[in-house]
């Protein structure tokens, strides 16, 4: 390929591009903004949510990269229709999204957060009460997807003494030495007594929504945490609630939401879920911000370097998407 021609669909701050043409070897030309290049011949587009007719617009095309973890279910069912077009995503937050979970775990364990606003009223009586925290060192932490945020997940659960258990849809193609097991899907409702954290890091599809509901969290040991880092519907929300409320989980930490605000306006005064978890001291809210921080953009752009590098040299891209499976 004399030229490798790649098309991002929206704009981005100063010095992000500039930050990226850095990383980039020579013989990739960029082209930037919802208006498409006349005459359209990118061989990769960088979007999110294509349109159909940026698809479609160039001949060239033979790659689309999604610039985040995950597929929205338009874009999804939209490449379905370009079988010829390989799919791909950015795992460019893997780190800051696994030290959110770890973070939620902590905080939901030590019960920061209530204590934290009695404390802030200058009032020391927690520390003269039963201590609620929980100790994590000896307890297992099961992680469902076993991924990049998810492995990350777990060398951070084995630094704290944990034992480490993982679910992966191909067990077979986890890297190697660091749970003490990786198991099938099928294997969740048999390894969920044994669960002492369940660390939620699957991709949200049809298959996974609704994965955890009231059966499976009834199956977990009693003082039982959850953290969700993922999707809320993967966790039925009904049952989260309900489970957190009668004592069947002993607490959650959740960055991820069942409502989300429909517009800027509705950001201020947007309740997560139907459900008042915010009434309850054993969960630890996040608004769904696990994946930034503030080199957010220069990680983002460093990951997709490195795909089009792979790109440019003839390479295959890493992190192809199976669009059957949604991830």
């Amino acid at each position: 390929m004399a030229e490798l021609s790649v098309h991002l669909d929206r704009p981005y701050v100063p010095g992000v591009l500039e930050h990226l043409r850095s990383l980039l070897e020579p013989g990739i030309r960029l082209t930037v903004g919802p208006d498409l290049p006349a005459p359209a011949r990118y061989h990769v587009l960088v979007a999110g949510r294509p349109s159909p007719e940026e698809i479609a617009a160039s001949p060239n095309l033979c790659a689309l990269i999604v610039p985040w973890a995950g597929i929205p279910p338009a874009t999804r069912e939209l490449l379905r229709g370009f079988p010829h077009i390989a799919v791909h995503n950015l795992h460019y937050n893997d780190v800051t999204t696994a030290e959110m979970a770890v973070t939620l775990m902590l905080a939901a364990a030590k019960r920061i957060v209530p204590i934290d606003r009695t404390f802030r009223q200058h009032d020391w009586t927690p520390r003269y009460q039963p201590n609620p925290s929980l100790a994590l060192e000896g307890r297992t932490a099961l992680i469902l997807g076993y991924g990049a945020i998810g492995q990350r997940v777990a060398r951070a659960c084995r630094g704290l003494g944990m034992r480490v258990l993982a679910i992966r849809r191909c067990p077979e193609k986890a890297p190697p030495g660091l749970p003490d097991a990786v198991h099938p899907p099928h294997a969740l409702r048999q390894l969920l007594p044994q669960a002492d954290v369940l660390v939620v890091c699957l991709p949200h599809t049809p298959e996974t929504e609704g994965l955890i509901g009231a059966g499976e969290l009834a199956l977990l040991p009693a003082q039982a945490l959850l953290v969700n880092v993922a999707r809320g519907p993967i966790v039925d929300e009904a049952a989260l609630y309900h489970a957190l409320c009668d004592g069947t989980l002993y607490g959650a930490g959740l960055d991820v939401w069942y409502n989300y605000p429909a517009d800027e306006a509705a950001r201020p005064h947007t309740p997560p879920s139907a459900y008042p978890f915010h009434e309850l001291d054993n969960v630890v809210m996040s608004p769904h911000r696990a994946g930034g921080s503030v080199d957010k953009e220069e990680r983002r752009m460093a990951r997709l370097a490195v795909l089009l590098n792979a790109a440019r040299r003839g390479e295959e891209m890493p992190n192809r998407v199976d669009l059957a499976a949604g991830y």
